[in-house]
């Protein structure tokens, strides 16, 4: 069920549905309410990496009522608007990135963390791409752990 937000107003103090609003449109996405309130809570807290079921329980947690569902099809509509990056670890746990810049990650194993990669990582030769196809970008995802502490 899509509603116009024309009538919706953000809380008191949050990020104004003005911003939501031109930043969907500007996507080429219509502004229904669940969209400016999905787009509120992931954008407002700047540049981070957040999973569907980490949304949701935001999006809970704010009364804002939505099925996992929507959350799914909210996050692959803002991706594929170019809103958003996904990101895929061991192709089973995704998360979603707010900075859609050209960047590198580390995972941190054990937490299920995603941190962003400063600096730049050098290839000398990318293999080309099958026939009729183009590379759009490389995404590198750096496996880390807290060191073990030695027994002493």
């Amino acid at each position: 069920m899509h509603h116009d937000v024309t009538s919706w107003q953000p809380e008191s103090g949050a990020e104004t549905s003005g911003d939501i609003v031109a930043k969907l449109r500007d996507a080429g996405l219509r502004p229904t309410r669940q969209r400016v309130a999905l787009g509120r809570i992931l954008f407002a807290k700047g540049d981070r990496h957040i999973s569907a079921e980490g949304l949701h329980e935001e999006a809970l947690a704010e009364s804002v009522r939505v099925s996992v569902a929507t959350i799914y099809n909210t996050l692959h509509q803002f991706t594929e608007a170019g809103l958003l990056r996904e990101v895929v670890i061991d192709g089973g746990r995704t998360y979603f990135d707010t900075n859609i810049s050209d960047h590198h990650h580390f995972f941190v194993e054990g937490e299920h963390k995603l941190i962003d990669m400063h600096g730049d990582v050098h290839f000398d030769q990318i293999p080309a791409a099958p026939e009729g196809m183009e590379v759009t970008s490389v995404e590198v995802v750096v496996r880390v752990r807290k060191k073990k502490e030695p027994r002493g």
